[in-house]
C-alpha cells in the first residue's frame, strides 16, 4: 500500500491537473473574441448568425495541418463518402490518436460525434471550436490530457442533412437509428471508427425541441439503457451523465435534466416517458453494447427569452455554449475517472470470451423485458448459409464480428467474442433488427 502522504500528494495532484483542465475547457461567453490568429468558423466570424459551412469547415480543418502554430499534431482523415458525394471526416488529436490503430497497443480515446442529425447544428460548431482549442492549446493540463488520451472526432456525421437542413441523410433515413444494420454510408463510417479505434468513450451532440410546461431543460443527457451494457459501463455512463456533465451545465448557469423524461414543473417528479428506450440500434446502445461509456446530450433548440426570439443568433450562441459546458465536464470526467474508464471497458471486452450469461432482446434499465426477449441459455454459435452469409458478411465486418467459413460458403458466428452481446441482436430471428436470421447452433431451445 502506498504511504498516505504519497497518496495524498497523488490526489493533491489530480485535483490541480482537473482543476487546470476545467480552466481551460470554460466555454467562451459569447462576447468573448477568438485571438485573430487562430482559425475561425463561419458561426464564430459571424457572431452566430450563421452556421459554419461545408467549405468553410474544410478550410478551418486543413488550417490545422498546414499552422506550425498547433501545439498539438492534427490529422483529418477521410472515413467514408455520403451518397451525394460529401467527405465524411475524423478528426485525431492526441498522442494515442495518432497512432495506427493495427499497433494492437492499448489506448485511451473518446469520439465525439456530431450532428447525426442534420438540423441539430450547435453540436457540430462545439466539436469544431474544440478541436481548434486542443489543437492549439499550451497549458500543461491539456497537453497532458492529449499525452495520454486520444481525442477523435466526427464533426459532421450527416453532411448531406446538415447542407439540406433535414433530421435525415439524403434518402431521409436517421442515421441514429442504423448503427446496426448500417445501410447508411454514415452509419458505416462511425462503425469503422468504433472497430478499428474502440474508443473507451463515445459522446453524441444532439438537439431537441422543448414541449413547455414538462420537457424544456437547457441540456439533457442520457446513458446507455439497453440491458446488454456492461454493469461496469453502465455506471461510468451514468456517471459521466450525473456527476460532470450535467454539473458542468449547471455551474455554467443552464438547467439539466435527463433525456425522454418529462417532469412536473413544480414537483419535479416524472410525468411521462417519451424517448430514451433500449433499442441496440441508437449509437449511445451500440456503443454500450461494445463495451464503451456512451452518452447522449441533447440541447434546447428553442428561445429561451424574448432577447433571443428578437435576436436569433443569441439563441444559436447560446446552444452552442450550452454544448461546450456539457463538453467541459466530458473532459473532467476523462482526467478524474481515468482508470476506472479504462478497467469499465476492459472487463466489458473480455467478458464475451466467458460466452456465459443471458442476452437481452428488449427491455431497458428502467424498463424490465419479458420472458420472451431474454435468451436465457443463447446458443453457442449461429450458422449462416451462403445465401445468407453474402448478405451479412459486410454489416459483420463493419461491426468487427468474428466468424468461421463453412466448407459450402456459409459461415459460422460464434458468440465467444469480444461482441458478444451485439451478434443475437444481429443474428437471431427474433431480434427486432436482424441483419439476417442465422440458425442458432446447439439447437438450445432459449425461449
Amino acid at each position: 500500500m502506498a504511504p498516505l502522504g504519497s497518496l495524498r500528494s497523488r490526489g493533491r495532484a489530480l485535483a490541480a491537473l482537473a482543476a487546470a483542465l476545467t480552466a481551460a475547457f470554460n466555454p467562451f461567453p459569447p462576447a468573448r473574441a477568438t485571438p485573430t490568429h487562430l482559425p475561425r468558423t463561419g458561426f464564430e466570424t459571424s457572431h452566430g448568425a450563421r452556421w459554419t459551412s461545408e467549405a468553410e469547415e474544410t478550410a478551418f480543418l486543413a488550417a490545422f495541418t498546414r499552422a506550425p502554430g498547433a501545439g498539438t499534431p492534427v490529422r483529418v482523415d477521410r472515413i467514408g463518402t455520403t451518397a451525394q458525394g460529401r467527405p465524411l471526416r475524423l478528426v485525431s488529436l492526441g498522442t494515442p490518436a495518432l497512432r495506427h490503430p493495427a499497433d494492437g497497443r492499448r489506448t485511451d480515446s473518446v469520439l465525439l460525434v456530431c450532428s447525426q442529425h442534420g438540423d441539430e447544428p450547435a453540436g457540430r460548431e462545439a466539436c469544431l471550436t474544440t478541436v481548434r482549442d486542443l489543437a492549439y492549446a499550451r497549458d500543461p493540463a491539456t497537453r497532458n490530457l492529449l499525452a495520454h488520451t486520444g481525442v477523435l472526432v466526427v464533426p459532421t456525421a450527416n453532411p448531406d442533412g446538415r447542407a439540406a437542413g433535414t433530421r435525415g441523410n439524403s434518402d431521409g433515413t436517421d442515421i441514429n437509428r442504423d448503427h446496426v444494420a448500417l445501410t447508411t454510408p454514415e452509419a458505416r463510417a462511425i462503425a469503422s471508427v468504433l472497430r478499428d479505434h474502440r474508443p473507451d468513450t463515445v459522446y453524441d451532440l444532439h438537439e431537441y425541441t422543448p414541449k413547455a410546461p414538462y420537457y424544456t431543460k437547457d441540456l439533457l443527457s442520457l446513458w446507455p439503457r439497453n440491458l446488454n451494457t456492461a454493469a461496469p459501463v453502465h455506471r461510468e455512463a451514468a456517471a459521466l451523465s450525473e456527476e460532470f456533465v450535467a454539473p458542468a451545465a449547471r455551474a455554467a448557469g443552464f438547467s439539466t435534466g435527463v433525456y425522454g423524461i418529462w417532469t412536473d414543473p413544480v414537483t419535479g417528479s416524472p410525468v411521462k416517458q417519451v424517448a430514451g428506450d433500449g433499442q441496440e440500434r441508437i449509437l449511445r446502445n451500440t456503443a454500450g453494447i461494445k463495451g464503451s461509456v456512451g452518452l447522449l446530450v441533447e440541447t434546447r433548440v428553442g428561445p429561451l427569452t424574448a432577447a433571443e426570439k428578437a435576436d436569433p443568433a443569441r439563441n444559436n450562441r447560446r446552444r452552442v455554449t450550452s454544448q461546450r459546458a456539457a463538453l467541459k465536464g466530458l473532459f473532467d470526467f476523462l482526467v478524474q475517472h481515468r482508470g476506472r474508464i479504462a478497467a469499465a471497458t476492459a472487463a466489458a471486452r473480455t467478458a464475451g470470451l466467458a460466452d456465459r450469461g443471458p442476452v437481452y432482446l428488449g427491455g431497458a434499465d428502467n424498463e424490465p423485458p419479458t420472458a420472451d426477449r431474454i435468451l436465457t441459455r443463447p446458443p453457442r454459435a449461429y450458422r449462416l448459409d451462403p445465401a445468407r452469409f453474402a448478405r451479412a458478411e459486410a454489416v459483420l465486418a463493419a461491426h468487427g464480428v468474428h466468424w468461421r467459413r463453412d466448407p459450402d460458403g456459409g459461415a459460422t458466428v460464434p458468440l465467444r467474442q469480444p461482441l458478444r452481446a451485439l451478434v443475437p441482436l444481429l443474428l437471431d430471428p427474433r431480434a427486432d433488427h436482424p441483419v439476417v436470421a442465422g440458425t442458432p447452433v446447439d439447437g438450445r431451445d432459449d425461449g
